[in-house]
This record gives C-alpha cells, structure tokens and sequence, in this order.
C-alpha cells in the first residue's frame, strides 16, 4: 500500500512539472491579456512612429548565437524584428514555430546595412547572402521588456 501511495506522490508531482513547462518567461514578467494578433499589428498603429503594444504571434526565427532576437510572422509573408530592452534578457534559440506573446514597443525604423549583415551572420546565413544586403532596410521593429514563450 505505500508503494501504491509513494508511485502516485512521484506520478502527480512528475503531471505538476510537466504542466509548468507549458509557458516560459524571459525578461519582465507579462501575462497573455489583452495581447493583438502580430498581423494586425500594422493596421493598428496605422501612421504612428511607435506605440506600447502587447503582440501574439508565431516565431519564424531566432538568433543562432545566443537567442538575442527573433521574428515574428506578420502576414503576408513579412516577419518583425523582436529585440529585447538594454538587451537584458534572451529566449530559447530552438522556439522556431512556436507562439509568444511580446509586450514592448512597436516602432518603425530603418535597420542600417551593417545591423542587418550582423543580423544575417546570427541566423547563420552564407558569406554570398550576407554580401547581396546592400540597402537599409524600412520594418516593423519591436522592443520586447517581457516574453511569453507557449509550448
């Protein structure tokens, strides 16, 4: 009989683990509420420079290196550009494909060629990839102070 109990303490404590490993947080810690679709991230800001924001979306990459940025998927075909404040925090570099929820800043800026050559040298992208960026690029950024990472 404490067989059967100590088997079903480990079971039920091994079930609470494994359910807290559905969500990670990296940076400040957020909550999902009130967040927007990253493909109505556009529309909403319509012509503003930049807006506090709270962002759903799915990541397309993320920074081989060391996990210091990642894109999301925007629609269309686009992605955005997630940095995170003072570069203070970092997220897994192997949540390719999954849903998280950044909260931050929205801006549109222009990205020098050098950041975005240093940028293609992160996601490991070829000597020729890197050389064909020849021009500034305009987007959609983000300054994430907190992330959510669904798995």
């Amino acid at each position: 009989m404490k067989n059967i109990l100590f088997i079903a303490c480990l079971l039920g404590l091994s079930f609470s683990a494994l359910a807290q490993d559905n969500i990670s947080y990296h940076g400040k810690k957020i909550t999902p509420t009130g967040a927007i679709p990253a493909t109505q991230l556009a529309a909403k800001m319509g012509s503003k420079d930049q807006m506090p924001a709270k962002v759903e979306g799915t990541v397309e990459s993320v920074c081989k290196v060391k996990g210091c940025w990642m894109k999301l998927k925007t629609g269309d075909g686009q992605t955005m550009r997630v940095t995170f404040k003072d570069y203070g925090f970092f997220v897994p570099k192997d949540i390719v494909g999954k849903t998280v929820v950044v909260q931050g800043n929205a801006e549109t800026s222009v990205t020098p060629v050098d950041e975005l050559r240093h940028y293609a040298q992160d996601a490991g992208k070829s000597k020729e990839e890197i050389e064909k960026i020849t021009e500034p690029e305009k987007a959609l950024t983000f300054v994430a102070d907190g992330v959510i990472v669904k798995k």
